[in-house]
C-alpha cells in the first residue's frame, strides 16, 4: 500500500497502541517490587496518552517489513523513558505541574520522592528492556549501538541536556535559534531515537535511510514542540489534559511569545513539510511515517 487513508492510518495506530498497553502493563506487572513504587510506575505509564515514541519505534521498523513482535520491547523502552522525563519534568523542582493527562501528576497523587523513585526506576527499565535478548535475535553490535542511541538521546547530550537549557532559559530566550536548540534535545532526541531504534531494530536499514530517518525525525520533532506550544494557548485544560496558558504563567518563551500564534503556524507547516521531503531519500515503504507528520500536526492534545 503506498498510500494510506485517514481509516487506514487510524487503524494501524490502534492496533498498536492497544499493543503496546498490553506489552507494558506485563512488563511492570513484575513481582518483587515495593507496593508503593509499583503502584507509582503503573499510575505514571498506563495512565493514557498518545503514545507517540512507540508508534514511531513500530513505524521505523514497518519500513524495512519488520514485524511488530521485533521490536515491541524498543517500543516499551523508549516510552519507559519519556514516562520517566514527564515524572521528573512535573516535579516542584522543575516545571511544577500539578496536571498531566487531565490526572494528578506522580508526585500529586503519590509523594515527590516516590515520583523521583519511579523516573529512576523507569529510566533504569527502558535499558534492562533493550539489553535483553531481542527476538528475532539481533547481532551484539547492533544492540550495542541501540544501546547508545537511547542513552545519547535521553542524557546529558540529549533530553537532560534540553532540560538544563530549559530551566535555565526560563524568561531569557530571545531569538528563535535558541528554541530550536533547546527543543531538539529536550523533546527531539527521543523522538528521533524512536524512530531510529525502529528502525535498527529491523537490521535491515542501510546508513542513507538511517540519516533520511534522522532528518525526518528532526523535523517532526520541531513539528511536535511548535504544535505544543500552540496546544498551551488554544486548547482548553479539559481536552488537552494539562493547564491551558502554563507556559506563559510560569515566564516561558515558546514558539507563540517569541513569533505569534499565525506564524508559529506558519513554522508548523513549514517543518512538517521538511519531514515529510526528507522521507524521499529513504528505500522503504514510508506511507506510515507521513501519515504520522499529520498526526502530530493535527492533534488537539
Amino acid at each position: 500500500m503506498s498510500e494510506w487513508s485517514a481509516q487506514d492510518f487510524h487503524d494501524w495506530a490502534s492496533q498498536r497502541q492497544q499493543r503496546i498497553e498490553r506489552v507494558l502493563a506485563e512488563t511492570l506487572a513484575r513481582a518483587g517490587v515495593p507496593s508503593r513504587l509499583q503502584q507509582a510506575l503503573q499510575y505514571s505509564v498506563l495512565g493514557g496518552g498518545k503514545r507517540l515514541r512507540p508508534l514511531l519505534v513500530y513505524a521505523g521498523a514497518e519500513v524495512f517489513g519488520a514485524s511488530i513482535e521485533t521490536v515491541d520491547s524498543v517500543a516499551a523502552a523508549v516510552e519507559c523513558m519519556h514516562a520517566y522525563s514527564l515524572i521528573h519534568d512535573d516535579l516542584p523542582a522543575m516545571d511544577d505541574d500539578v496536571l498531566r493527562r487531565g490526572r494528578p501528576t506522580c508526585h500529586v497523587r503519590f509523594d515527590d520522592a516516590t515520583a523521583i523513585l519511579a523516573g529512576d526506576a523507569l529510566q533504569a527499565l527502558a535499558f534492562e528492556l533493550l539489553a535483553a535478548p531481542l527476538h528475532p535475535p539481533c547481532s551484539p553490535a547492533l544492540q550495542l549501538q541501540m544501546i547508545g542511541e537511547l542513552a545519547r538521546a535521553s542524557g546529558w547530550q540529549g533530553m537532560v541536556a534540553g532540560q538544563a537549557l530549559d530551566i535555565a532559559a526560563t524568561g531569557n530566550v530571545r531569538s528563535e535559534q535558541e528554541l530550536v536548540d533547546m527543543h531538539g534535545l529536550k523533546t527531539g532526541a527521543l523522538i528521533t531515537a524512536s524512530v531510529l531504534l525502529g528502525a535498527l531494530g529491523s537490521g535491515q536499514a542501510s546508513q542513507t535511510s538511517l540519516a533520511a530517518l534522522r532528518q525526518y525525525a528532526q523535523w517532526l520533532g520541531l513539528a511536535f514542540q511548535i504544535k505544543d506550544d500552540i496546544l498551551d494557548v488554544e486548547a482548553s485544560t479539559a481536552v488537552s489534559g494539562k493547564q491551558q496558558g502554563k507556559d506563559a504563567k510560569q515566564g516561558k518563551v515558546t514558539y507563540t511569545s517569541l513569533l505569534g500564534v499565525e506564524a508559529a503556524r506558519q513554522r508548523l507547516a513549514a517543518a512538517a513539510a521538511e519531514a515529510s521531503r526528507a522521507l524521499g531519500a529513504v528505500e522503504g515503504h514510508v506511507a506510515v511515517l507521513r501519515c504520522l507528520v499529520r498526526f502530530v500536526v493535527e492533534r488537539e492534545s
